[in-house]
């Protein structure tokens, strides 16, 4: 239930910064449960967990909305991230340009394939074996597997002993890290077979009404 909430807040906060390059000063909960999806007392709800109230005739100011919710997500510090993997997803990852303005940097990558090694890059690629001296050096406290799934709980393991305490997984397995390791899969084959079957059944369902409707 509280995951719910965060990935809302967070919602709130991309909606924010749209209302911001748009000129506006001010928003009510109306525009920010449009934005979202949700209704206005969802938005209420969900800012009174963290104490944040509005103005019933003035709403909420923009800016100090976003310095109160960047201060829940934790945006007021940089948190720096390790990549493993530097295969295609890694890849894109260490090329997206859209970290950095949500304070989050990707410091290093790490892979197992020398030809992949490069200390020059903006980005070094880094060996595996290098993983643990470097993320307590850096000091990294979240890391991204980008790994086939065989190698993916290896890679985890190695992550929660070198002190990584946040783990965005994107290989197709579930991973089980014990202690306090915070743990989100994304599996991209999962949400593609998700659309895939409701676009399926959707066309389904329409071909069945309109059989149905030509029935005399």
């Amino acid at each position: 239930m509280f995951e719910r909430t965060i990935n809302r807040i967070c919602g709130y906060k991309n909606a924010l910064y749209r209302f911001k390059k748009l000129g506006f000063v001010r928003v009510f909960s109306d525009n920010l449960s449009d934005a979202v999806g949700v209704t206005p007392s969802q938005v209420r709800k969900d800012f009174s967990m963290f104490a944040i109230s509005g103005n019933k005739r003035g709403g909420y100011k923009v800016d100090e909305l976003l310095e109160k919710i960047c201060f829940i997500l934790g945006k007021d510090d940089v948190c720096n991230v390790v990549v493993v993997g530097a295969g295609n997803i890694g890849l894109a990852l260490m090329k997206y340009g859209g970290f950095e303005k949500e304070n989050m940097t990707i410091k290093a990558a790490f892979d197992i394939d020398p030809a992949k090694f490069s200390e020059k890059e903006n980005i070094p690629v880094l060996p595996l074996s290098e993983l643990a001296v470097y993320v307590k050096k850096e000091d990294i406290k979240v890391g991204i597997i980008a790994v086939p799934d065989i190698a993916a709980q290896h890679v985890a393991d190695l992550m929660v002993a070198a002190g990584v305490r946040g783990i965005l997984n994107f290989a197709p397995i579930l991973l089980r890290c014990g202690g306090e390791t915070v743990v989100k899969n994304v599996n991209l084959e999962l949400e593609l077979e998700n659309i895939i079957y409701f676009v399926n059944a959707r066309e389904k369902k329409g071909t069945v009404l309109e059989h149905e409707t030509k029935q005399p």
